[in-house]
């Protein structure tokens, strides 16, 4: 939800760039659901609306990351963070705003395409509760990403939300392994989101922010974290060996191995979990259209 791969450099250390503000990594987290989606997919899938539905998701969590920093600037949770979109314009509420909602309406639209071409509108029972979740993610003067509930709605949203619904829109029913696949997304979402949090612990707490960070502190924020990124793993491998496919089984194994016995003991941020996924998902993914396809 929030802008999870926070740059280093402090403001006054040069002027923001626009790809900066973006930071393009971070959409790798609506990405990564569609690759999972294709993978536990055992029939032909759609690819093309598989691909715009996903280019609809990156622009929702365009919108929701702009509409979060607008949030963080009137209610002071970003002094210190440089990659602010509201930082680039030089304050400009108003602009920002502007942007947020042309990228909601651009990714509602995409989306309502999607549906229409499927003839599912009634996924739109379980994209709509999401996308008001969303956006309250960050409405008002005490948003949900400042209570709580903000690590539960982010699972949510990229749990059943976004992987929950790309899978209904190229498969006709529930099966346990995309039940499997909801819950990887949810922790993996959640994981990225409490990595970010340990270095803004003294911001949040100033701005009132009850982050998971600041109502537990670092240690338990940085376990945690690993352990819902180890736990979606677990989660989509099961996945992927219900689907009785022991070619992609055994290679997510591998790779999953790898990837944790190389980085798991390493400080845990956002860089390093997002693309360790990526990898992960990213090199079962060519197995699949190579042995498969």
């Amino acid at each position: 939800m929030q802008n999870i791969l926070d740059t280093q450099e402090k403001p006054g250390s040069g002027d923001l760039r626009w790809w900066q503000a973006l930071n393009p990594a971070i959409y790798l987290i609506s990405i990564l659901p569609a690759m999972g989606v294709i993978l536990i997919t055992d029939q032909s899938i759609w690819m093309m609306g598989i691909a715009v539905a996903t280019l609809a998701v990156v622009l929702l969590q365009h919108a929701i990351n702009l509409f979060n920093d607008v949030s963080d600037w009137r209610l002071g949770a970003d002094i210190n963070k440089a990659d602010s979109w509201v930082r680039l314009t030089n304050g400009n509420i108003k602009i920002v705003n502007r942007y947020a909602i042309i990228s909601l309406l651009m990714g509602m639209v995409l989306g309502l395409l999607m549906l229409s071409l499927s003839n599912k509108y009634w996924i739109l029972f379980f994209a709509t509760p999401m996308l008001l979740l969303g956006y309250m993610y960050n409405a008002g003067s005490k948003p949900l990403s400042y209570t709580s509930l903000g690590e539960w709605v982010t699972g949510l949203c990229y749990g059943p939300g976004v992987f929950g619904c790309l899978f209904l829109l190229t498969n006709n029913e529930v099966s346990p392994s995309a039940v499997l696949g909801m819950f990887t997304f949810a922790c993996l979402a959640v994981s990225l989101l409490l990595s970010h949090q340990p270095p803004q612990i003294n911001d949040d707490r100033a701005a009132g922010k009850h982050s998971f960070a600041v109502r537990y502190g670092k240690k338990i924020t940085i376990i945690t974290s690993r352990y819902l990124f180890l736990a979606s793993l677990v989660a989509f491998f099961v996945a992927l060996w219900l689907m009785g496919n022991i070619i992609m089984t055994l290679f997510f194994l591998i790779t999953s191995v790898i990837v944790i016995g190389t980085n798991f003991k390493k400080t845990i941020n956002p860089k390093l979990l997002l693309l360790s996924a990526s990898f992960i998902f990213t090199s079962t993914l060519l197995v699949k259209f190579i042995f498969l396809f």
